[in-house]
């Protein structure tokens, strides 16, 4: 098992920690319900350090973005990110990502933990011929997430960067916690708002102490993973693994709005076709209406019972109290409104189709 930089700290805090992605991780400190209200109302702080990142650089390092990535990446300025996936050559998808344009010839590319090898080599073997600079950094760089309406206010007596001034999914090297050359970039996975921290993992245990400490006043707490699982859920985002994967295509999976057709990129004419002529199948996100918690893998049914497909993601929504998921579903019954069941056990429970987010501020 690895560990990130911070593994100490969160012992020290008594969080459960747990396996996850090849990492010892926090899953929880006080509660799963705790820690995410902490996070809708005000501001918490997770270690997201085992994520991957891959530094690509020089004059060719955009077009092999361009070639492996489904989303516009010519787009980017410095400073702006970008979300974005990797498409296999069979219709589905390598990975998710986000995408910073750190210099005219320089960008970084931030990838799942579980993938970090997987997505190392797909980009090396698509490399061959462009040969763009490409470096794997995430064994040296940590990543804090730093989420929450309070962020803004809480964080700013640490840098002298106006973090109100930086846009959604966009980003500064600066200085922040008395560390000089640290990405603050305004995105995260929870829909509440905030930024995320990229520093070095020689720099970010001095990062950590003096976030909880500008934070103390307004409320801050360490978050878990768990509760990571909840908001970005409440939000509708997708979990790779759960929701998308190497046979889900990104127009099933409703990631049409980061899949553009005006460049070429890996199975680029498929999931155009793909598009044109509708999928067989979408990805929907549905609210129980009746007592009942989804779970991964359980069956989702038509009104009289018939299998029309399963679910990907569901919890206990901490906000809204009830049971919500996310799944995949025939493309004739996925329609907002439309009323379906979810075999839980023996039982099938009432729920209906709705339109994202879950969760409205």
């Amino acid at each position: 098992m690895k560990h990130t930089a911070l593994t100490q700290k969160h012992i020290e805090l008594g969080a459960k920690m747990v396996p996850f992605a090849g990492y010892q991780m926090p899953v929880q400190y006080e509660g799963v319900n705790i820690e995410h209200e902490t996070v809708r109302e005000k501001l918490g702080v997770f270690d997201v350090s085992h994520m991957g990142e891959f530094l690509i650089s020089g004059p060719r390092a955009l077009d092999l973005i361009q070639k492996i990535s489904s989303n516009d990446a010519e787009k980017l300025t410095v400073g702006r990110a970008q979300y974005s996936c990797m498409p296999n050559d069979k219709g589905g998808i390598v990975d998710d990502l986000i995408i910073y344009r750190i210099k005219d010839e320089e960008y970084l590319l931030v990838v799942n933990a579980a993938n970090i090898e997987k997505d190392w080599n797909w980009i090396q073997q698509h490399n061959k011929d462009i040969k763009a600079s490409i470096r794997d950094i995430s064994e040296d760089y940590s990543l804090l997430a730093i989420q929450g309406p309070k962020a803004v206010e809480a964080m700013q007596s640490l840098t002298p960067v106006d973090l109100s001034e930086i846009k959604f999914y966009n980003f500064v090297v600066g200085e922040f916690a008395g560390i000089p050359h640290v990405i603050i970039s305004a995105t995260g996975y929870t829909g509440s708002g905030g930024f995320e921290i990229y520093c070095k993992n020689t720099e970010v245990q001095q990062v950590w102490d003096k976030v909880l400490e500008a934070g103390k006043d307004f409320g801050i707490k360490p978050i878990g993973l768990a509760a990571r699982d909840t908001l970005r859920l409440e939000m509708g985002y997708c979990l790779y693994g759960n929701d998308i994967d190497e046979t889900t295509s990104p127009i099933e999976a409703g990631l049409g709005w980061i899949t553009k057709f005006t460049k070429d990129f890996v199975n680029s004419e498929a999931l155009k076709k793909e598009k044109e002529n509708g999928p067989e199948r979408k990805l929907i996100a549905f609210e129980m209406t009746e007592r009942g918690i989804p779970r991964k893998g359980y069956a989702l049914l038509d009104s009289d019972g018939n299998e029309i497909g399963e679910v990907t993601s569901g919890t206990m929504s901490p906000s809204l109290g009830k049971g919500i998921g996310l799944g995949y579903v025939k493309t004739e019954f996925a329609g907002a409104g439309t009323q379906i069941k979810v075999k839980i056990r023996k039982n099938e429970i009432a729920a209906e189709i709705v339109k994202l987010p879950f969760y409205k501020q």
